[in-house]
């Protein structure tokens, strides 16, 4: 039997697991799991400037590629419960991250030593797993069980807590003979998914409902599949966009309160039966569920038993990994080949929806109105761009406006929606995979929630564009103050005392972005009419490429614009601004108006 320190076995467990890649901050309490990593050689590392930076970093990771699963290392104390917010979002999300604190040595827990603290206690509601190890010759079997856990069922993070002296302690490991524990996934029987075919064929107007569980399972394909062979429309939600690319003709576009076409709405409605895969009911989704349910059948399949009748009871429910159960239905499926339904007068009917029911996105205003910005992004990047978004009326315009082509390249924060998470999750993409033509969008605020990240994707060479629309105001939390009738601490604008005749518009938009990213390193460009925004992307383009650091594009927004959404229920989504009525008023729209 091989002897090592307890946390060069935990390294080459990484490795073995096939977790290559970390984002973190040594300290003093961390640094032997650092030394480690040093001495392997083979685990690439990524400087975060903050620890809840790095956790969002590692969700990114995680995020872009199907078996990916990113590593997240911090210190004792406060860089673990900095970690809490990256660990609560993966964890809403089924996001599998690995996050690693340093901790006081054993013998110090109980007597208020400097920066201990029971992050184990703190990270368990939000973790599938949080351990302080305590013995030595448990890291080898904490490890390989925080690998397990992370994978089985819903995915999830998990939380691995090293006291200084665990860490340093020999133990006996042979990495030659190591494996991976199975994975346990719940599988749909023939039987489950012929009654749920039974149910779905024997409705005059299916939709299938198609969420993030898919993607995590890698099963885009099999949900291509399943519905070409059905030949019933698709809704997807806000974690499963690109599943099926915006311009199949079975895409029917997304509903929901707030990140939905008007289209995806009218679909949704207009439908008498559900087929819920790999999707949640989130409350952004349904709205009301009275509205949301009535006059439809509903079979859900999700791979957390607990998550069937959570939200609402549905007809008929398989817990089941999405590929499984798509298997299985296309199985079904193909042995029926001859005797479906015939459903091409309904997804007839989808089309001229998704035809005819347009938002207006052609505005000449200036300053910009927000519409116009997605309009020029879905012109200036092209079918694999991969877009980065979280949370704020930037993410709902442009869930409501831009184009997505294929699955993980819409890349959002779902249910936590952390203010900052964009930049350092986008971060993680590009570290996943360099070469990706990767567009970040953020409202202001969210930009400057972790605004020194930018310096990472400097000192790294991570170049992707961030699409920066400020408005100077919490635009959503704005929009949520109308229903009190104020507009109270919202306002973000003040009169720099730095601004000069560079800066323009924004001249008492306060914070010159500009600057700030220049000085963190990176390149960027403020843009204040309409007309100057595709060339601002093209320039974004080539100084991305030549420089190989973040771009940001600046776009100078007015300061009030209210974006279409409802406050309860999905048949009563308020229009604020015209709706397009000819061709020239929605361009870059996915189907012409006739």
């Amino acid at each position: 039997m091989t002897r090592m320190r307890a946390v060069d076995a935990a390294v080459r467990i990484l490795e073995l697991e096939g977790a290559t890649q970390a984002f973190g901050l040594p300290g003093a309490a961390i640094n032997p799991f650092y030394s480690a990593l040093r001495a392997h050689g083979g685990i690439k590392h990524i400087l975060a400037r903050h620890v809840e930076g790095a956790a969002h970093m590692a969700e990114g990771y995680t995020r872009a590629a199907h078996g990916n699963i990113g590593v997240c290392i911090g210190t004792s104390g406060p860089a673990g419960t900095d970690m809490i917010t990256g660990l609560y979002s993966a964890a809403a999300d089924s996001i599998p991250i690995l996050c690693i604190t340093g901790q006081a040595p054993r013998a110090r827990l109980h007597k208020e030593d400097f920066q201990a603290v029971d992050i184990a206690a703190i990270a368990a509601p939000v973790t599938k797993m949080a351990v302080t190890v305590l013995e030595p010759a448990q890291v080898p079997g904490v490890f390989q069980q925080a690998f397990h856990l992370m994978r089985s069922g819903r995915p999830g993070p998990v939380l691995i807590d090293l006291p200084i002296d665990v860490q340093v302690a020999e133990i006996d490991f042979d990495p030659e003979t190591y494996a991976p524990l199975p994975v346990y996934k719940p599988a749909a029987t023939r039987a489950q998914a012929a009654k749920a075919i039974d149910m779905l064929t024997a409705s005059q107007r299916p939709l299938i409902v198609a969420g993030g569980g898919i993607i995590n399972a890698g099963a885009e394909d099999l949900l291509r599949e399943l519905a070409e062979l059905l030949n019933v429309p698709v809704v997807p939600t806000l974690m499963g966009w690109g599943i099926l690319p915006d311009d199949h003709d079975l895409a029917a576009g997304m509903a929901g309160l707030q990140t939905a076409t008007r289209y995806g709405n009218a679909t949704l409605l207009a439908s008498d039966f559900v087929l819920g895969i790999g999707n949640r009911w989130a409350n952004r989704h349904t709205g009301d569920l009275e509205t949301y349910c009535k006059g439809r059948t509903f079979v859900h399949v999700d791979i957390e038993p607990t998550q069937l009748g959570r939200v609402f009871a549905p007809d008929y429910g398989i817990a089941s990994d999405a590929a499984a159960a798509l298997r299985e239905m296309i199985a079904v499926v193909r042995e029926r080949a001859g005797t479906l339904p015939d459903y091409s007068s309904w997804v007839a009917e989808c089309l001229d929806r998704k035809r005819t029911m347009h938002r207006k996105t052609h505005f000449d205003d200036v300053p910009v109105k927000p519409q116009r910005v997605y309009e020029e992004m879905n012109r200036a990047f092209g079918r694999e761009t991969r877009y980065v978004s979280t949370i704020g009326l930037s993410q709902i315009a442009g869930a409501q406006m831009l184009h997505v082509y294929r699955a993980r390249n819409w890349i959002n924060c779902g249910q936590a929606g952390p203010l900052g998470w964009t930049i350092p999750a986008t971060l993680g993409v590009v570290a996943a995979d360099p070469s990706a033509n990767v567009v970040a969008l953020s409202g202001d605020y969210d930009f400057q929630f972790m605004i020194e990240e930018l310096a990472v994707g400097a000192q790294f060479n991570l170049p992707y564009i961030h699409v920066l629309v400020n408005n100077s105001y919490l635009g959503l939390i704005r929009q949520a103050q109308r229903a009190f009738d104020m507009d109270y601490f919202v306002q973000l604008g003040f009169d720099n005392i730095n601004a000069d005749d560079t800066i323009g518009l924004a001249k008492d938009y306060g914070v010159d972005h500009v600057r700030v990213a220049e000085g963190l390193g990176c390149k960027a460009i403020r843009v204040e009419t309409p007309e100057a925004i595709a060339p601002a992307f093209a320039r974004a383009k080539a100084l991305a490429a030549e420089f190989r650091v973040p771009v940001v594009v600046e776009i100078i927004l007015e300061k009030v614009t209210n974006i279409a959404m409802g406050a309860t229920d999905i048949d009563a989504i308020t229009e604020f601004e015209d709706l397009a009525e000819s061709p020239e008023d929605a361009p870059t729209a996915l189907l012409p108006m006739s």
